[in-house]
């Protein structure tokens, strides 16, 4: 299935606006006072994967000698960093993991040997039944979501946003057959793959790990990738060349209102199940073996520990029987729940824990203790634990050599064999889409004089993007990616092959004048929530790259922009700037793919034409963050389906408006009202130490904190410091975000705010981007001054925390109120606001 023609949309346009209008008819009604009945908006699923008697018998003989804490231990998977071998052989874990930038040995350059070595070693540990009685093998998960991008030395594929664009579902399931080589090549069993995000805002920084806004895309790639990963159900399914694959995560984890990592997705159930779960109906029908639990909540309750979704809806009704694996201590966040103690996941359909960190091993107690005291019944842990052993068996875990001595272990001629490496290039040609191409520049004549600049010009890293080697792929050099090729080293070659040269200069200098100039820029690499921003402006603040293409073209050199990301952005000022504009999206390691589209052959014969498609359409302004197929009122700069070939005529001008808009204009973003806002978390602090809120009434050191009734019930909160040591509150965020919005000289915090009682010389409040950039305001006089007993707001210039060296690219805490003093002060509302014209403070 190919994109249709750009422009040429109206019939999918039609299919996804009925689709969207009929989920507008569904009222959004929370999860918790939904009935199971309404599960008739999901379909009853055809699996290809029957349950066989034959093993279900063999399980239930195996669990009637089970004890409770070898069933709990199934359900808990511990990361290498938190465990030991020892630890394995004692409490016999079900799964482990290896999370982003972890590694054997807590070696960056472990080899495949290394790898093998901590699978044989966890493998043989999780037999020996000497202390913990059970020869249940246990097996290791990854994030293997580009190829094996943990792994020194692996095809690093195109993220999944470049293979969207692609639009070949065939393709697809050739790079997870080969991830899935790679993957058993290091003795691991199990992939924490697909994502099957349908992304709605384009400010979230997993965008680049959806395929498309359009979950049709979405669904067939699904299928294709779980194939490909675990064989077909009617052929190799689950052989000693396949792995277990994850679909996830489960469910709307692309939908978050403003685009914010782990918020909250508020949406009609029809919407919910239209837009989002189609990755669900394409990956269970294709046989899938483990979902993944979602960190995002619906309307409000959290995914993994919503019983409505998990069992009623996953298991009960689309007939999933495979396990439900939880993400990275998300069950902690389920309210009442912490890291290490939270039996509301269990009970909602949870069947492995991930719980890296030390809390593994008092959750591991506290679930043993729950069961015991009946918070837990034993029939959702029986359920749990014949899930996982239904897995394993279909995977024939139990009969299979160790890992050590499986068919492909220890090939390390698969780790970036020739063959996945034609793969992963032929896969970035298909990704590229051709936005511009003023005069037919493209493609080049190699016999030329090419200068190549710009910061992703020879730097395999930035073109990788996230989740490669470490989780957010920085800290890499192009030593790190043996076999690799740079896109510079890729042009190169040809070039000077066909007896052209090539000059790479980063900051565009050079020694002649070239005839063209081509120049890789973009966003740097990221993860999950590192990623979020605000708006898409690309560069706000500080367009270095835009100044680069400025001073090529000034001294009259054509100029070919490759631009790496992993969303469509706000790009118009480096369009105009630009002769020709491909995005090349996150290419992976095989740059030498972007030389095959956009030079010539030595003959001068075109060696690929562009193919790829827009899967996301790209915004007209740096505020249009949630444009998508199918809405109402369709504006981008260019559609979904868009992407030029040779020969095509230009649609875009060479005047586009350069215009941002007000970046600042009339916006606020609510830190506190009447609770704390996504993604502010409150957080109390005493000492060094700091712990987050999450009772109406809390005492932690030397500051006391409570919830009481202003205007409406409990909406406003009351903190007492002691005097006792220093102290403070602050309003923190998970992941650093862009605050670049309020960075006018007009932006205000504004806190409401009453005192009871004396106020102490200083009280410092502050924000911070990190160590190196915190800035503190000293607003204790203020506070004295204000009538005690009487609510008032006080506005905090951000001007002043600038000054003194705050930088709103990345905030990790919006603002600490700190006393070294006895203090009682109350807050009923804080909030960012954008060109306020209240008088504020004078800087401190």
């Amino acid at each position: 299935m190919k994109h249709p023609l750009p422009f040429k949309q109206s019939a999918l346009l039609l299919t996804l606006t009925s689709t969207l209008l009929l989920a507008g008819c569904d009222k959004a009604t929370p999860p918790a006072t939904t009935t199971p009945e309404k599960a008739a908006i999901w379909p009853v699923l055809t699996i290809p994967v029957a349950q066989d008697p034959v093993i279900e018998q063999a399980i239930t003989e195996l669990m009637a000698g089970m004890t409770l804490e070898q069933k709990i231990a199934q359900m808990i998977q511990p990361e290498i960093r938190d465990i030991t071998v020892e630890d394995m052989r004692k409490y016999g874990f079900g799964s482990y993991l290896n999370g982003g930038g972890a590694f054997p040995n807590d070696n960056k350059y472990a080899t495949p040997a290394d790898w093998i070595a901590l699978a044989e070693a966890m493998y043989q540990a999780s037999i020996d039944d000497s202390q913990d009685g059970s020869k249940i093998p246990t097996m290791w998960g990854t994030d293997a979501v580009h190829g094996h991008n943990n792994v020194i030395g692996a095809t690093i594929f195109p993220h999944n946003i470049g293979l969207g664009a692609a639009n070949n579902p065939a393709l697809i399931e050739q790079i997870a057959e080969a991830t899935a080589r790679e993957v058993m090549a290091t003795g691991i069993d199990w992939v924490f793959a697909p994502t099957v995000a349908v992304v709605r805002d384009d400010r979230w920084g997993r965008t680049y790990e959806s395929y498309s806004e359009n979950p049709d895309i979405v669904r067939d790639y699904a299928a294709s990738i779980v194939r490909g990963l675990q064989g077909a159900a009617e052929g190799d399914f689950l052989s000693e060349r396949r792995v277990i694959s994850t679909v996830k995560h489960f469910v709307g984890d692309g939908g978050t209102t403003g685009g914010v990592d782990q918020g909250n997705t508020e949406v009609s159930e029809s919407e919910l199940y239209h837009i989002h779960a189609q990755g669900y109906v394409g990956g269970l029908q294709a046989g899938a073996q483990s979902v993944m639990a979602s960190f995002n909540s619906w309307n409000g309750s959290k995914l993994h520990g919503d019983r409505y979704l998990l069992t009623d809806v996953l298991k009960d009704r689309m007939g999933f029987d495979g396990f439900v694996v939880g993400d990275w201590n998300g069950h902690g966040q389920i309210p009442g729940c912490t890291n290490d103690n939270c039996p509301q996941a269990a009970n909602a359909g949870l069947d492995i824990y991930m719980v890296p960190t030390q809390a593994w091993k008092p959750l591991y107690y506290n679930l043993i203790a729950q069961v015991k005291e009946g918070v837990i019944p034993q029939q959702r842990i029986d359920d749990a634990v014949r899930r996982i052993l239904r897995v394993k068996k279909r995977a024939g875990l139990f009969e299979k050599p160790s890992p050590a001595n499986r068919p492909l272990a220890g090939k390390t001629e698969l780790i970036g064999a020739q063959e996945h490496r034609a793969v992963a290039r032929d896969a970035v040609r298909q990704s590229l889409v051709l936005l511009k191409n003023n005069q037919q520049l493209l493609p080049l004549k190699p016999q030329q004089r090419i200068l190549m600049a710009g910061s992703g010009a020879d730097n395999i890293g930035q073109q990788a993007g996230g989740w490669t080697i470490s989780w957010q792929g920085t800290g890499n050099t192009n030593a790190d990616f043996p076999g690799g090729t740079s896109i510079y080293a890729g042009i190169n070659k040809q070039v000077s092959a066909a007896g052209g040269s090539v000059e790479l200069s980063v900051d565009g200098s050079f020694q002649q004048k070239p005839d063209v100039a081509i120049v890789v820029f973009g966003e740097e690499p990221y993860a999950e929530g590192n990623g979020d921003l605000d708006n898409l402006e690309f560069q706000r603040g500080n367009k270095t790259d835009l100044a680069l293409l400025q001073q090529l073209k000034a001294q009259g050199i054509p100029v070919i922009s490759l631009f790496i990301s992993g969303r469509p952005m706000w790009v118009n000022p480096e369009l105009n700037a630009s002769d020709a504009f491909v995005a090349i999206w996150l290419p992976g390691s095989e740059g030498e793919g972007i030389a095959d589209v956009i030079l010539r052959d030595s003959n001068g014969a075109v060696q690929h034409d562009f193919t790829g498609k827009l899967s996301f359409s790209w915004p007209a302004t740096p505020q249009q963050t949630t444009v998508n197929l199918g809405d109402t009122d369709y504006q981008p700069l260019l559609p979904y389906g868009f992407g030029l070939r040779y020969g095509d005529a230009d649609q875009l001008a060479n005047t586009l408006s350069e215009n941002s808009g007000d970046a600042a204009g009339s916006a606020e973003q609510v830190i506190f009202e009447r609770a704390p806002r996504s993604p502010w978390q409150l957080q109390l602090l005493s000492g060094n130490e700091r712990v987050a809120v999450t009772s109406s009434v809390q005492e932690f050191g030397a500051i006391r904190s409570r919830t009481f009734d202003n205007q409406v019930q409990e909406d406003a909160r009351r903190f007492e410091f002691s005097g006792n040591a220093n102290a403070g509150f602050s309003f923190s965020s998970t992941f650093p975000r862009d605050l670049r919005t309020f960075a006018g000289t007009d932006s205000q915090l504004a806190l409401k705010v009453m005192r009871n009682g004396a106020v102490p010389d200083s009280v410092l409040l502050g924000m911070n981007c990190g160590e190196t950039c915190p800035a503190n305001q000293n607003i204790g006089p203020a506070l004295a001054a204000i009538p005690e007993g009487e609510w008032q707001t006080l506005q905090i210039s951000l001007s002043c925390l600038q000054e003194q060296g705050l930088t709103l690219t990345q905030v990790l805490n919006v603002f600490t109120i700190q006393s070294q003093g006895a203090l009682t002060l109350s807050l009923a509302d804080a909030r960012l606001v954008a060109n306020s014209t209240a008088t504020a403070l004078a800087c401190q």
